[in-house]
């Protein structure tokens, strides 16, 4: 069992999975029908994206989820 202070940050994998698929943060944007900001804000870690999100990013870049997204 965590403290109530610890909290569980997730983590991805999306620049790298974006990387092999050598696709651009617009392009991918573009596909999953969010802006390119938001894809950097996901990179960057300073935005979780929602399930949905989440779905539509495994979905275009042919990725499990526990292979884009983990915690730390």
């Amino acid at each position: 069992m965590t403290d109530k202070n610890e909290q569980l940050i997730l983590k991805n994998r999306l620049k790298i999975a974006r990387a092999e698929r050598d696709m651009s943060q617009s392009q991918l944007a573009h596909t999953v029908g969010v802006s390119r900001q938001t894809i950097g804000s996901i990179e960057k870690g300073q935005f979780n994206p929602t399930a949905r999100l989440a779905l539509l990013l495994c979905i275009a870049l042919d990725k499990k989820f526990e292979d884009l997204f983990y915690f730390d």
